[in-house]
Protein backbone atom coordinates (compact mmCIF):
# COMPACT_ATOMS: atom_id res chain seq x y z
CA UNK A 1 0.00 0.00 0.00
CA UNK A 2 0.80 3.45 -0.81
CA UNK A 3 0.98 6.68 1.10
CA UNK A 4 -1.63 8.27 -1.43
CA UNK A 5 -3.56 4.37 -1.14
CA UNK A 6 -4.13 5.06 2.52
CA UNK A 7 -4.61 8.70 2.44
CA UNK A 8 -8.14 8.28 -0.05
CA UNK A 9 -9.16 5.46 2.18
CA UNK A 10 -8.96 7.39 4.87
CA UNK A 11 -10.87 10.11 3.21
CA UNK A 12 -13.39 7.66 2.28
CA UNK A 13 -14.14 6.47 5.81
CA UNK A 14 -14.66 10.34 6.71
CA UNK A 15 -17.00 10.56 4.01
CA UNK A 16 -19.51 7.82 5.38
CA UNK A 17 -18.80 9.21 8.90
CA UNK A 18 -19.86 12.44 7.91
CA UNK A 19 -23.35 10.69 5.91
CA UNK A 20 -26.60 11.90 8.19
CA UNK A 21 -27.27 8.49 8.86
CA UNK A 22 -24.15 6.23 9.20
CA UNK A 23 -24.10 2.69 10.08
CA UNK A 24 -23.31 2.70 13.82
CA UNK A 25 -21.91 -1.10 13.51
CA UNK A 26 -19.98 -0.83 10.84
CA UNK A 27 -18.28 2.59 12.24
CA UNK A 28 -16.67 1.04 14.85
CA UNK A 29 -14.72 -1.52 12.27
CA UNK A 30 -14.31 1.86 10.09
CA UNK A 31 -12.70 3.36 13.40
CA UNK A 32 -10.35 0.89 13.71
CA UNK A 33 -9.09 0.83 10.25
CA UNK A 34 -8.55 4.44 9.97
CA UNK A 35 -6.34 4.08 12.99
CA UNK A 36 -4.44 1.23 10.95
CA UNK A 37 -4.13 3.67 8.53
CA UNK A 38 -3.16 6.86 10.12
CA UNK A 39 -0.56 4.93 12.26
CA UNK A 40 0.93 3.85 8.59
CA UNK A 41 0.58 7.42 7.23
CA UNK A 42 2.91 8.43 10.43
CA UNK A 43 5.62 6.06 9.95
CA UNK A 44 5.78 6.43 6.04
CA UNK A 45 6.31 10.16 6.59
CA UNK A 46 8.99 9.37 9.30
CA UNK A 47 10.74 7.18 7.31
CA UNK A 48 10.75 9.95 4.47
CA UNK A 49 12.08 12.40 6.87
CA UNK A 50 14.57 10.19 7.89
CA UNK A 51 15.75 9.16 4.40
CA UNK A 52 15.48 13.36 3.33
CA UNK A 53 17.82 14.01 6.74
CA UNK A 54 20.14 11.59 6.05
CA UNK A 55 20.53 12.35 2.17
CA UNK A 56 21.06 15.89 2.88
CA UNK A 57 23.50 14.80 5.53
CA UNK A 58 25.44 12.97 3.21
CA UNK A 59 25.58 15.82 0.63
CA UNK A 60 26.43 18.17 3.17
CA UNK A 61 29.45 15.56 3.93
CA UNK A 62 30.31 15.39 0.34
CA UNK A 63 30.83 19.33 0.47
Amino acid sequence: MTYAEAMTEIEAILAKMNEADPDIDALAGQVRRAGELIRFCRERLRKAEQEVAEALGEETADK
